[in-house]
Parts: C-alpha cells; sequence; structure tokens
C-alpha cells in the first residue's frame, strides 16, 4: 500500500518512534501541545527505507564486518561507511515510493521550500540523544531534490560519526533504521537552542536561551557566538550579548549561504527580554508534555516562535526521587566509598537495605539526604567538619548550597548534631586487646552466617538474609567499632595538629603510622608478594601465568613443574581475599575468588619487580623508619619548653594511633565478607531460576532489586522487558559523571579548592600521604591491566581496598576521588607512598607515561617537561 510510506505530521506521536523515527516522533507530539507551532510536513517512514535496504543484499556483509570492528579502528569504520553509503545513494527509488512522496509535496506545493531531515530510530532518545550524528538539508526546493536528499538522509545513517557512536553506545547497527521528515522551510529573523534545565550545572530552574540572526545553523555549525539568556522564575537574571558578524539565510533557487550582518545590528540582542521569557515558557509546556528537561530548536517568525526540534538533555544527573515539593541537599556516597561508577539494581538495593541511613539512588548511585542537618545549626557544623576531612570538595559544595539563604531553610536544633569530628579522644583504653576483641567479634558473626545460610532456599533465604541484615547493622553499630575507628583517626589529627603547632613539621602522623599492625588492607597487598615469591622460581609457570585468558587455569597449574605449589599459594590467598575487587560495595561485581585471572597481571608485576622475602622486608622497614620517627620527635618535643609534658602526650598518641589506626580498615573488610556469602546463596537461586526457564541468565538477577528478586523466586514469574530497560539504563549511567553533591533543582556541586600556595598550572588536591616523588605517571583505570615498573605513579579515578595489591609496586599515588581517611589514604600512608587524592579530572589532564611530581606534603601535581 502506498500509504504505508508517508504519514503526516499530524498523524503520528511519541509512540511511533519505529514508524517515523524519533525526530518524526518528537515533531508529531510537539504539534499536538497547544500554543505550540510546528512547520508543517510529513515523514517518509522506516518501512521505505527497509525496502531500500533490501535492494542491496552486500551492505549485510559491510554490516558484518562493522559489527566486529572496534569503535577506535577509525579508518576501517571510515571505509566501510562510505561504501554503505554510496550503496544506498544509487539506489533508484521506486515508482510507488517516490510518486507517494510527490503526492504528500503537492499538497503544500511542490516548489515550496522543504527541510528534509534525518529521524533514526535510536534519536532523541533518553539515554542517548545522537545530536548531529545524522544529516539535515535546509532550504530543498523541487520534487526531484527532496527526493535525491530523502536517499542522502537515509545513507546518513552510515555517516561515520553515527557508526562510531552507536558502537560507543552497544547498539546494533541492524536495529536502527531511518525516517525522514519533509517540512516546509521557515525563514526566520532568529533562530537559536532552548535548554529547560542549565546544561552545564544542571539546574532544572533554570532555562538557558542561545540565539543568533538567520537560521540555526549559523550556532549549529559554531559560525558565530550566540546571546545566551539565563531564566530563572520568570525573569531573564543574566544575558551576554555576543558580536554576531555572521549569519546564515536561504537563497530563494535553494540552499543557503552566509551573509554578514550590518555593523549597527552586530551588537543588538538579538531578543527582547520579553521574547526570551515567552519562549521559556513554550519551553516549559514541551517539558511538561514530555516528562524531563528538553533540548529544544526554535525560529522567530514574524514575531511568533515555531519549535523545529525537541530532544531530552541527555547529560543531565537524575534528581532521586522524593514524591515533595520540599528542597533537599544530597551527598554522593560513591565519593567516600571510593566507588564512583555505576551499580547495578540488586547492588543499590543491597546496599541500602544494610546501610546506617537512608538512601536514595539516582543515575545508578547512591546519596544521602543531608538538609535536615544542614538546617540545623548544632549538626550543621558537624557535618561540615566530617565531610571536610573526608573530601574538602563536598565541604565547599555544600557551603555554596548555603551561602543561598533560601536554598535550606534554617530549623531550631531538633537531634543529635554530627560525628565527632576532632577534639577529645574517643572514651576507650589504649589496649590493643581491644583490637583483637573486635577481629574475633567480626570472625565469629561471619563464620555463624556461613553456617546458619548453608539450609536455606526459595522463599525461607530472603527471610534468613533480612534477618541476617540486622545482624550486619548491628555489627556495625558495634559502640567499641566506632570508638576504635575514631579513636585511631581523632589520635592522627591530634598528631598532625601538635607536631604542626610544636615542631612546624607538616603531617608527621603519616610516618608514624607505617607498618600499623592488624592493617587488613595494607597485608592483602603484602601477601600478594609471598604469593610471588612462590611462583618466581618455576619459570614454566611464569610463562605459563603470561598466557592466562580465563578462569581455569588455577586446574592447568597443578600440570606444570612447581604448578601446586603455585597453586595451592593463590589459592590460599583467594580462601583470605577472594571476597574483594574493584567496585566491590556493588555485590553483583565480579569477586576474585570468581574471576582470579583478575590477579595474575598484578602477581607477575611482583615476579619481575621485586627479591625474595620483599613482603617482610617491607613491613619491617616501615616499623623501622616509624621508630626513628617517634625517637626524633620524642627528642625534639623534650627540647621545648615544658618539653617532657609534651612528649609524654605525643608519646600516649603515637602508642595510640599504632593500636587503633590498622582497625580502620577491617569492618570494611568484615561488610565484604558478608557480601560475598549473600551473593553466593542468591546466586544460587538464580541459578535454579534458570533451571525452571524463569529467567535466560543467571547474571539477569542482577538487574533486579532485592524485593523484586524474592517476589520472582515466590511466583515463578518474571517481567522480561523490565530487566532489558535496566540493562539499557545502566549503560547509559556510565555517560554520567556522578557529582559530589547534588540538589533537589538538579543542580550538580563539585566543590573548589580555595587554595593560593600552589605553582601556576599545577593540579590541585588533597595531601594524604606526605613526601614528594618524581616519576612516570601510569593512568589506570582497569586494574586487570595494570602494566607498572618500578617507580611508576598510578594515577587511577579512585581506588578501593582492592587496589592495594598495586600499591606495594609503585611510588606514588594521585586519584580523582578521596579525602584524608579514605581507604587509598590510609594504605598510601601505610606503605610510604606521597600521595594526593581529590584531584579533578587527573586521568584525563595526565596522559599515560608523563613524568610528574607529587607533593604529598602539600597535595598538588607538577606536570613535568
Amino acid at each position: 500500500m502506498i500509504e504505508q510510506y508517508v504519514w503526516d505530521l499530524q498523524e503520528v506521536d511519541e509512540t511511533k518512534v519505529a514508524v517515523v523515527g524519533g525526530k518524526g516522533a518528537h515533531l508529531g507530539g510537539l504539534s499536538r501541545i497547544e500554543g505550540i507551532r510546528v512547520p508543517g510536513g510529513f515523514c517518509v517512514t522506516t518501512d521505505a527505507f527497509r525496502r531500500i535496504m533490501a535492494k542491496a543484499p552486500s551492505i549485510d556483509d559491510r554490516l558484518d564486518q562493522l559489527s566486529r570492528l572496534s569503535p577506535d579502528d577509525r579508518e576501517a569504520i571510515r571505509t566501510l561507511s562510505a561504501q554503505i553509503r554510496r550503496t544506498i545513494e544509487g539506489i533508484a527509488l521506486p515508482g510507488d515510493l517516490a510518486a507517494a512522496i510527490t503526492r504528500a509535496l503537492s499538497q503544500s506545493g511542490e516548489q515550496a521550500a522543504y527541510a528534509v531531515r534525518s529521524s533514526a530510530t535510536a534519536e532523541d532518545l533518553p539515554t542517548a540523544s545522537f545530536a548531529g550524528q545524522q544529516d539535515t538539508y535546509l532550504n530543498v526546493v523541487g520534487p526531484a531534490a527532496i527526493l535525491q536528499h530523502v536517499s542522502r538522509c537515509w545513507a546518513s545513517l552510515f555517516t561515520e560519526r553515527a557508526v562510531t557512536y552507536r558502537q560507543r553506545n552497544g547498539i546494533d547497527h541492524r536495529t536502527v533504521h531511518m525516517a525522514v521528515v519533509v517540512q516546509q522551510m521557515v525563514f526566520p529573523q532568529a533562530a537559536g537552542i532552548l535548554f529547560t534545565a542549565d546544561p552545564v550545572t544542571g539546574n532544572r530552574k533554570v532555562a538557558t536561551v542561545d540565539a543568533g540572526f538567520g537560521l540555526g545553523e549559523a550556532l549549529v555549525s559554531g559560525l558565530v557566538n550566540p546571546d545566551v539568556f539565563t531564566v530563572r522564575h520568570g525573569e531573564v537574571v543574566a544575558k551576554a550579548i555576543a558580536a554576531k558578524q555572521r549569519a546564515v539565510h536561504a537563497l530563494p533557487a535553494g540552499g543557503t549561504q552566509e551573509v554578514a550582518i550590518d555593523a549597527q545590528r552586530q551588537q543588538q540582542p538579538t531578543l527582547t527580554d520579553a521574547q526570551v521569557v515567552r519562549l521559556v515558557q513554550l519551553g516549559r509546556r514541551i517539558e511538561a508534555h514530555f516528562g524531563r528537561p528538553q533540548d529544544i530548536e526554535w525560529c522567530l517568525v514574524d514575531e511568533g516562535f515555531q519549535i523545529v526540534q525537541s530532544r531530552p538533555i541527555t547529560t543531565l544527573f537524575p534528581i532521586p526521587e522524593t514524591g515533595d515539593r520540599e528542597n533537599h541537599v544530597y551527598v554522593s556516597v560513591g565519593h567516600g566509598q571510593m566507588m564512583t561508577d555505576p551499580m547495578k539494581p540488586l547492588g543499590l538495593s543491597m546496599w541500602q537495605l544494610t546501610a546506617m541511613v537512608p538512601m536514595h539512588e539516582a543515575g545508578g548511585r547512591l546519596f544521602v539526604d543531608v538538609t535536615r542537618r544542614l538546617a540545623s545549626p548544632a549538626s550543621r557544623d558537624g557535618l561540615l567538619e566530617a565531610m571536610g576531612k573526608g573530601d574538602p570538595l563536598i565541604r565547599h559544595a555544600l557551603e555554596t548550597v548555603l551561602d543561598r539563604d533560601d536554598f535550606v531553610p534554617s530549623l531550631p536544633d531538633a537531634g543529635p548534631g554530627g560525628p565527632p569530628a576532632g577534639g577529645a579522644p574517643a572514651p576507650i583504653e589504649t589496649d590493643p586487646a581491644l583490637v583483637t576483641e573486635l577481629l574475633e567479634r567480626s570472625q565469629a558473626s561471619i563464620a555463624a552466617l556461613e553456617r546458619d545460610i548453608r539450609t536455606k532456599t526459595g522463599p525461607a533465604l530472603f527471610d534468613f538474609l533480612l534477618e541476617a541484615f540486622e545482624e550486619h547493622k548491628r555489627v556495625l553499630r558495634d559502640p567499641l567499632s566506632m570508638q576504635a575507628i575514631m579513636a585511631g583517626m581523632e589520635a592522627t589529627w591530634w598528631l598532625n595538629d601538635k607536631l604542626r603547632e610544636w615542631l612546624g613539621e607538616k603531617n608527621v602522623a603519616d610516618t608514624l603510622t607505617l607498618s600499623a599492625p592488624d592493617n587488613i588492607t595494607s597485608e592483602m597487598g603484602l601477601a600478594l608478594l609471598d604469593v610471588a615469591d612462590v611462583i618466581r622460581p618455576h619459570s614454566e609457570v611464569v610463562a605459563f601465568l603470561q598466557g592466562v585468558e580465563d578462569e581455569g587455569f588455577l586446574d592447568e597449574l597443578t600440570k606444570l613443574a612447581g604448578g601446586t605449589e603455585a597453586r595451592d599459594a593463590i589459592e590460599a590467598y583467594l580462601d583470605r581475599y577472594g571476597m574483594r575487587c574493584v567496585g566491590e560495595i556493588d555485590i553483583t561485581r565480579p569477586r576474585w575468588r570468581e574471576r582470579p585471572s583478575t590477579l595474575v597481571p598484578v602477581i607477575l608485576d611482583n615476579v619481575r619487580n621485586f627479591e625474595p622475602g620483599a613482603a617482610e622486608r617491607r613491613f619491617e622497614q616501615g616499623r623501622q623508619k616509624a621508630q626513628k620517627k617517634e625517637r626524633d620527635v620524642l627528642s625534639r618535643l623534650r627540647a621545648l619548653p615544658d618539653g617532657d609534658r609534651k612528649a609524654d602526650e605525643v608519646k600516649g598518641m603515637i602508642d595510640r594511633v599504632r593500636t587503633f589506626i590498622g582497625y580502620r580498615e577491617y569492618p570494611k573488610y568484615g561488610i565484604i565478607s558478608r557480601y560475598f556469602v549473600y551473593k553466593q546463596a542468591l546466586l544460587a537461586e538464580a541459578e535454579r531460576l534458570v533451571q525452571a526457564n524463569v529467567l535466560p541468565e543467571k547474571e539477569d538477577a542482577f538487574y533486579l532489586t532485592f524485593r523484586e528478586l524474592h517476589d520472582v523466586v515466590r511466583s515463578h514469574q518474571v517481567d522480561d522487558q523490565l530487566i532489558e530497560q535496566r540493562k539499557d539504563a545502566f549503560r547509559s549511567y556510565h555517560a554520567l559523571t556522578p557529582p559530589r553533591v547534588l540538589t533537589s533543582d538538579g543542580e550538580a556541586l563539585t566543590g573548589a579548592y580555595r587554595r593560593d600556595d600552589v605553582p601556576a598550572g599545577a593540579l590541585v588536591g588533597v595531601p594524604v600521604s606526605a613526601g614528594t616523588i618524581e616519576g612516570r605517571a601510569r593512568v589506570i583505570l582497569d586494574m586487570s591491566e595494570a602494566d607498572l615498573e618500578a617507580g611508576d605513579i598510578l594515577v587511577t579515578a579512585f581506588t578501593d581496598p582492592s587496589w592495594s595489591p598495586l600499591f606495594v609496586g609503585i611510588a606514588g599515588l594521585v586519584t580523582e576521588v578521596g579525602g584524608l581517611m579514605t581507604h587509598g589514604a590510609v594504605i598510601a600512608r601505610e606503605y610510604g607512598l606521597p600521595a594526593v587524592v581529590g584531584v579533578e579530572q587527573a586521568t584525563r589532564l595526565i596522559r599515560d607515561g608523563q613524568r610528574i611530581r607529587v607533593h604529598g606534603t602539600d597535595g598538588y601535581v607538577e606536570i613535568l617537561p
């Protein structure tokens, strides 16, 4: 039927993406909104595109070749995509299809001017806008030219940039089809873009308008700088008027050209304030219709606005759902836990169920609502102090919000303040037996969990786990555990403050805590050196490990000379530390026990870079260095006025910090140990669902929350579409950068360092481990791809405890996320590595292989020539 190839814009809406593509569907939806004017036109449907593609079987082979290419193989993509485009443009339109398009044109006037615009089915989506990936042709006149440009639009599905974009977003080329929008051309006095949320800060209460004279093509192509208007609460609150020297205008016979703007008009505003406000009101109406912030292309024609496109703004970080209209301030959990990657739904819900405070999900990350604590003067100071010690950027971001007097209401002091932040040490004795008792309590609790969970399956397992989560939280709330953690941290702060005051020396505690006892995370790094000692003498084992590609290698080892000893050493390591992995707060991440090949590159680095006995030597060297520093500090203090008293106080604090600081790492080890027990039980349940043909794969369970998985186990029914939607959403979350602080207006605040004591051009961060080191930067985002040499400086986004095996082989550390007492900082001090954390965009600003100098005492990094 002829009708299937052409639909009028008035006939379509957002439900017709498969028929008319994203742009066509959105334009149809726009045309139905009261008060919104959209230039008339029609869509050539995806059925027409499929019919054309079917005429060229050779395209299938080329699509197969494309699918096998890496997104980075630009030359091969360029060649193949050009071949596909030439093939499509060379196919003659069938007579009935050409007649359908020509008939639609005749209703508006065949010689009228049109915009011919690509409209792909994977376009203008909530998670991927595809902006600028396909082609648009303006001011096309006459049926022959329009038919030719329809073919060009089809072909533009395979521009190099569109192909690369799909490959990077994991979208199969065969699943995307192209419709074409043929729309009456408008000849505007001005045109531009309206963002109904601030695209930089994310604030949903702020709209920005970019405007220029003539067609919007001048702005999109970067030919001119736009006028920029900022609108909040219905009024223009800021504007920047650009010198607009050029514009793009339509030619009478078709096509466009650049024209110069009269000198006296160049500095004139494109729009009046009243027009800007009216445009934003239209934008709010469009935003309400589509249910999310929009990126809108508009034209001003005869004093009225026409809308030529609207798409979701996909770069905005989502806002946690609250169900109220109150103001909220959220702090990122991931920045405190050293894991800013998105988490899968099961991981999110498990952390929420076992956390000590309520947590809110947005963009695959977790946030804590701190609004009430900021509103109360008593709790505010404690919160800011604690946040500042953890991450100064979070403190500054919170202070930025507080500076806006109207956002956080001031409430009377109704509850307890924040955690103690300095001052008097926690009221427990400096007694190593207390730490021993805490370790034994934790181990006993985990052993009981492992014993009791063995017999639990089906719905009974989930009931048991809900009880286990209460025990989990009881262990975390153990008052003695909290006192021990605070005792070590407060003793560190006290020593640094007092010794700077009395001796003029910064961060002395960094040296005094070297090789502190009972630090499970630093022991984990040293233990992998011992594994390397077992493997190093056996050249056949070393050669075998260099070629490991799958997880069956441990069984293969026993066939080699020395392989049994190597396997036993690795197995023993996994028995103690196999529950760990990068991003370990997400229960769905593969653990070392599940993917032991992750450790192989680190083991091989240790074999190559160290001599036998390195673990014991390293620990002893650190201990002796700490003892030497202690003697030096006490000697210098005794020479001061009132020196004996000062020395006695400092000696007491040194003993206290060495007693308790190692325990700081143990509660996380206990949490992750429990998590692995939970995970094994849940995966066994998921495997039973696979056997019962309820789930296609057991890992599909990761895309359900704990309660949803419980329901599936009870009912043996699952919503397959929900799982697919969750997979798509999870993929899209990787493109989002989580903010340290987020408001309910959607504003993402990263904070800033208020420092004037660093050299020009230096990268500023938090000083967490003293010393200065110069060396080669190794920018590593995946621990399994580590390839380190002695003297290298590790530069990465974040480090949780699982990264500590790398710390034994590096000379310094730089991370984008972190604070004074986060795990990476604690282990850097433990190993005596100069370290600066919280360096914004360090992995982008520092190139792999560059020489850098890390100032761990003063908190900055220099990139060397």
